[in-house]
């Protein structure tokens, strides 16, 4: 499926659609599992079950939440985005009502207090790896050699 080169293992032989989903996968898996163990309402069976409903989490927020957050825009404007919590809740709530004896959410609180750590930590992982559509950007660089001579310092215009 893969072609492999003659010196060794293709690095750079995946998709990069495929590298991109199977990251995104990986931290929704991984917001997950911390949002079942900092929230009590939020049960899996197994480690597989988890890994099974975060891809059924991840082709709904694909499918299902475009629409969702269409028909629920008058009430997103309204509350400046807030409502979006509660989609992600809904979609959630609606994940372990379909997988319900292998991964369930107890109720709507918890599915909203899971839906919020796993938007953080998605936030937060996906600004780290570079995954997501985040807009922050970390650089670090060197000052110049010269800016410490005769008051080459930082220019404030006013």
């Amino acid at each position: 499926m893969f072609p492999a080169r003659q010196d060794g293992p293709c690095r750079e032989c995946m998709p990069p659609g495929l590298k991109k989903f199977i990251q995104s996968w990986v931290i929704n898996t991984l917001a997950v599992l911390v949002a079942a163990y900092i929230v009590k309402g939020i049960h899996y069976q197994k480690p597989l079950d988890l890994v099974v409903a975060s891809l059924l989490l991840g082709i709904l927020n694909a499918v299902l939440r475009p629409i969702l957050l269409l028909v629920a825009l008058p009430l997103l404007v309204f509350t400046l985005g807030l409502f979006m919590l509660v989609i992600n809740a809904v979609l959630l709530y609606f994940v372990g009502y379909v997988l319900r004896p292998l991964f369930y959410v107890d109720n709507f609180s918890s599915a909203f207090w899971g839906a919020l750590i796993i938007s953080i930590i998605s936030l937060i992982l996906n600004t780290l790896t570079g995954t997501g559509s985040s807009r922050v950007r970390f650089e670090r660089r060197r000052r110049p050699p010269d800016s410490d001579r005769n008051g080459g310092g930082p220019v404030i215009d006013v």
